[in-house]
């Protein structure tokens, strides 16, 4: 399906820069987030804890640095559900060499989004949200003209449309119009439904990569391993991407931005597919 577009891209992903605030105990702000704008880089600082390390509390897991207890943005003690997540955060403060690169911590930065929730959200919300991208995802919206840009978006983003509506038993479709298809009722109650599945940590990495890609469908490709993360930036770039084929990169902007982009999704998608383990579903299906 996407082998054309897979043969111009081959190159690694590397970190993106994001902004998230942590502290800790009696500490000061290491840095800030706001998810709905530009990301500006933080100014290094220097590391200065010697180890990390996990700790089960009465909340869940918990990440030392040293002796001192990793705090929110809102003062809140830093806790994650499950000791995966808790090792993956502790992984980013260990990965830190002698500075501390505030950019490289997508995980820490979504947990925080978790804990403090600082648009006070509910479960129900948050689905409603995500159900919502579904009137203007990515690849439901296709061009009249060029014609190799129209049959492009035929090619790669038919495939995916049909994957998911034999997934979900529904009807999706695509549109020329402006004001894109029309998502049937139905649809929009089954995809509701598929949601509410997952935990509320869950749903806010769901939000966060349906962002990125401009894509409920594709984000759910991604998520039920349908498609890799690459796969999955490159059909949700794919106008922009025929564009540079036949006008040229503009020096190294264009490859950041995909780089970037990749970063994202995969932290996102890690960070669902860890919050959305349970120790206890495990026993279940081990005892079944």
């Amino acid at each position: 399906m996407w082998c054309g577009l897979q043969r111009l891209f081959s190159k690694q992903p590397f970190w993106d820069q994001c902004l998230c605030q942590t502290r800790l105990a009696r500490g000061p702000v290491l840095f800030t987030v706001d998810p709905r704008r530009s990301y500006v880089p933080q100014p290094e600082r220097k590391r200065f804890y010697q180890n990390v390390n996990i700790s089960q509390g009465e909340g869940g897991f918990e990440i030392n640095l040293d002796h001192r207890k990793l705090k929110t943005p809102q003062a809140k003690l830093f806790t994650v559900p499950s000791k995966a997540l808790a090792l993956a955060v502790a992984t980013e403060w260990d990965a830190q060499q002698d500075t501390i690169k505030f950019y490289t911590m997508h995980l820490t930065t979504l947990c925080n989004t978790a804990l403090d929730n600082p648009s006070q959200r509910s479960k129900d919300q948050l689905i409603r949200a995500a159900v919502k991208f579904l009137e203007t995802d990515t690849i439901c919206y296709r061009v009249e003209e060029p014609p190799a840009l129209v049959e492009l978006q035929k090619n790669e983003w038919d495939p995916i449309i049909e994957w998911a509506e034999q997934r979900y038993n529904v009807v999706i479709g695509s549109s020329m119009s402006i004001t894109g298809p029309s998502i049937p009722q139905s649809t929009k109650d089954t995809f509701t439904s598929h949601l509410a599945s997952y935990n509320t940590w869950a749903l806010q990495g769901i939000e966060y990569l349906i962002t990125q890609l401009k894509s409920l469908i594709l984000s759910m490709g991604l998520l039920e391993k349908h498609l890799t993360v690459e796969q999955a930036v490159l059909l949700s770039r794919l106008e922009e991407e025929y564009q540079i084929q036949h006008w040229g990169n503009v020096e190294w902007a264009h490859d950041y931005d995909m780089y970037e982009l990749r970063a994202r999704a995969a932290a996102a998608t890690l960070f669902v597919l860890l919050c959305s383990e349970s120790s206890t579903v495990k026993h279940k299906l081990l005892q079944d």
